[in-house]
């Protein structure tokens, strides 16, 4: 199976753990990548990163995440060419019926 499972370039079947509630508390690493790794987000010049204006949304995004969800810390974040990273730190107080009635923030 693990070998199937960047075969079609990341479009496959989940890696989540299935075992793992990601409601818990945690720090979650992410990566967002673009469509077939166009460098929408700049360029990288005499090693260092040039924003195009869809880069510096994507940063001024980032920093917004806070505005809209209010148990979660922002950790490390970087903009690259063609993909970002992140860390997001969640930190939920409790777990409401919503969360778990629609199924957000639950594993496959």
């Amino acid at each position: 199976m693990q070998k199937e499972l960047y075969k079609n370039l990341y479009r496959t079947q989940s890696i989540r753990l299935k075992e793992w509630d990601y409601r818990i508390n945690a720090a979650y690493f992410v990566t967002i990548c673009t469509k077939d790794k166009a460098h929408y987000f700049g360029r990288i010049e005499d090693s260092k990163m040039v924003y195009s204006l869809m880069g510096i949304i994507a940063d001024v995004l980032w920093y917004e995440i806070k505005n809209h969800n209010k148990n979660i810390e922002l950790g490390d974040f970087v903009v690259m060419p063609n993909h970002i990273h992140g860390i997001l730190i969640l930190q939920n107080e409790h777990i409401d019926d919503e969360m778990m009635e629609t199924g957000h923030a639950l594993s496959p």
